[in-house]
Parts: C-alpha cells; sequence; structure tokens
C-alpha cells in the first residue's frame, strides 16, 4: 500500500514537472516571438522611413501647391516630428489596431487590408492544400517506390517544379489552361465562392509549384531516412504488414521534418503572392503591395510587410510549439537536456 502510493506521487510530480516544463516552453516561445515582431516594426519603419523620396510629392501631385500648404501638410501628417517620436505613434498605432491612413486610396490602411485579405487568404489556402496533398503524397510514394519508374517520374517532376519559376507558371498556364483550351479564367477574383474558385486554381497553381517541389524533396528523403532506420527493419522482419509499419513508425518519425519544412514554405508564400496575383491580375494584398510600392504609399507598405513578418514568425512558432508533439523523441531530448 505504502509503496503504491508513493508510486503514485512519483508518478504526479513527473506529471507536474512536464507541465511545468511545457509552460515555460511555451511562455519563452512567446516572449521571443513578442520581440521579434517588435525589432522587425523598428526595422520595417526605419527602412521606409530611410528610402528615398518624400510622401508629400505624391500627395500634392498633379497640383502646385504654396510653401505654406506644403508646410501645413508636413505638419498634418507628423513628417516635421522626429524620427523616435513618429516611431512610437505609429506603434501605438499598430497596438491599437490603427495601421494609418492610405494616401492612395484615402481609406484607413485597415479598411484597404482587409478588403483584399480574403483573396490572398483563399490563394494561400489553396496553394497550401496542393503543396500537402501532391507534396507530401509524392514524396511518400517516391520513397516506397524507390528505384522504380515512378520514383524517376517523381525525381523529374521535383527537378522541373523546382526549376521553375512563379511568374514562368503563370505565364505557361494562362496559355495554355487559359487561353488555348479555355479551361480557366485568367484574370480576376470571381464573384461568389464556386466562381472564386474557379479563378484561383491557376494562381494557386503557379504560386505553389516550387513550394511543391521542395516538400516532395524533403519528404521522400526523411521517408527513406526511417526505412532505412534498424526498428523498421526489425518490425518487417517480425512479420508485420509493410502499411502498418509506415504508417505507425515511418510516416509518424518522417512527419517532424515535413512539418517544419511546410510551415516555412507555407509562412512564406504571402511574399510570392504579388507576383502571382499581378500575373493573374487579381486583387489581393500582393497586388497592393506592388501598387503601394510604385505610388509610394508608405503606410500601405509598412502594414503589409509588417503582416507578412508576423503571419512568419507565428507560424514558425506554432510549428516549433508542435514539433514536439508530433515526434516524442524531440521533447525526450528537450527534457533530458533539462
Amino acid at each position: 500500500m505504502t509503496a503504491a502510493l508513493a508510486t503514485t506521487a512519483v508518478d504526479g510530480a513527473r506529471r507536474a514537472g512536464r507541465f511545468g516544463a511545457l509552460a515555460v516552453s511555451v511562455l519563452r516561445r512567446l516572449l521571443t516571438m513578442a520581440v521579434t515582431l517588435l525589432v522587425t516594426s523598428f526595422v520595417v519603419f526605419s527602412s521606409l522611413y530611410l528610402a528615398p523620396g518624400d510622401p508629400v510629392s505624391f500627395l500634392v501631385r498633379g497640383r502646385s501647391p504654396s510653401p505654406q500648404e506644403i508646410a501645413a501638410i508636413r505638419e498634418q501628417y507628423g513628417f516635421n516630428d522626429p524620427f523616435p517620436e513618429r516611431y512610437w505613434h505609429w506603434l501605438q498605432g499598430v497596438l491599437q489596431g490603427d495601421l494609418g491612413r492610405s494616401y492612395l486610396f484615402h481609406q484607413s490602411v485597415d479598411q484597404v487590408l482587409w478588403s483584399r485579405l480574403p483573396a490572398s487568404m483563399l490563394l494561400v489556402g489553396t496553394a497550401a492544400l496542393m503543396i500537402a496533398v501532391v507534396g507530401v503524397g509524392a514524396g511518400i510514394v517516391g520513397a516506397l517506390r524507390r528505384g522504380t519508374r515512378t520514383d524517376t517520374a517523381v525525381l523529374l517532376m521535383v527537378t522541373v517544379g523546382a526549376a521553375v519559376p512563379s511568374f514562368v507558371a503563370a505565364i505557361m498556364l494562362r496559355s495554355v489552361l487559359g487561353v488555348r483550351l479555355g479551361w480557366f479564367p485568367t484574370i480576376g477574383n470571381g464573384t461568389g465562392l464556386l466562381d472564386r474558385m474557379h479563378h484561383v486554381v491557376l494562381p494557386a497553381i503557379a504560386l505553389s509549384v516550387t513550394f511543391m517541389a521542395l516538400v516532395t524533396r524533403v519528404t521522400r528523403s526523411a521517408m527513406l531516412d526511417e526505412l532505412r532506420r534498424e526498428h523498421v527493419e526489425v518490425a518487417l522482419s517480425r512479420g508485420m504488414s509493410k502499411s502498418s509499419v509506415v504508417r505507425r513508425h515511418v510516416l509518424r518519425n518522417a512527419l517532424g521534418p515535413i512539418v517544419t519544412v511546410s510551415g516555412l514554405l507555407v509562412s512564406g508564400m504571402l511574399v510570392s503572392t504579388a507576383i502571382v496575383e499581378t500575373a493573374f491580375g487579381m486583387s489581393g494584398v500582393g497586388s497592393l503591395l506592388v501598387q503601394a510600392v510604385n505610388e509610394m504609399d508608405f503606410q500601405v507598405v509598412q502594414a503589409i510587410v509588417l503582416l507578412v513578418v508576423a503571419a512568419f514568425v507565428v507560424v514558425n512558432t506554432l510549428v516549433d510549439l508542435v514539433y514536439p508533439l508530433i515526434d516524442p523523441r524531440v521533447a525526450a531530448a528537450a527534457g533530458s537536456a533539462r
């Protein structure tokens, strides 16, 4: 009885210890994420503050204002304030959800972003789904059929896909599947859910083709590494079916690097949307960034760059937190290190 109580107490202490370590790890990563975003906000604001060109020239273009009017505009928008004061006011606004006012659209940046964000999210989400299904699926098939014609076809697809930039893929897809065959629309966002999905197919393929090839290569390599493990050979020699071994031992252990790489690539896709959205005439955040840079709409550029960096940092933080749950060996290694 006494021994059982002692064992229960020890188990409880271990669970409490693991929970405490997990809580500390989560807090540490959240703090790191907050510091990263703060530093990033400073870099973004500084880079655009030091960029050539005067936003006043954009605000008054087409007119010949008097010096008094120019001075009034500078005072109104705070262009005469010192850099630290301008950064502090901008940061306060960002923390309160106020991203400033667009010089180009004469609206709050929040409204401009929210009107464009759904199209970009649909594009990135569809591309991410393609990467997960086709990229990971092709990598698994290639690894399980190593040395066969199927594996050769997968490797050929990886080589070609990795060598094709997004804008080249966009031109080819528009020309063949859009113009010649007429299967898909080649410009615009579409209206209604089904029409939007129809419009987003070609842009999503163009956006994902390079990332898909990279995920396929990583998946194939991770699967082959796991297939060579001793415990996998032992399980097969004991009569376990190959599908069971792959599902329970190989795929599970290979998911760690696959999820990590996929997270990095998907979080970086927001930047690549600028090329694809422009090529297909979509009204998303990417094409808005190109337009804002050309028109020197600094407030919009700052907001989009900060949004992209925030998405990248948040996704990677989530991947870091999920990784130990996917691969228990990582959690065990971290626990022993502590």
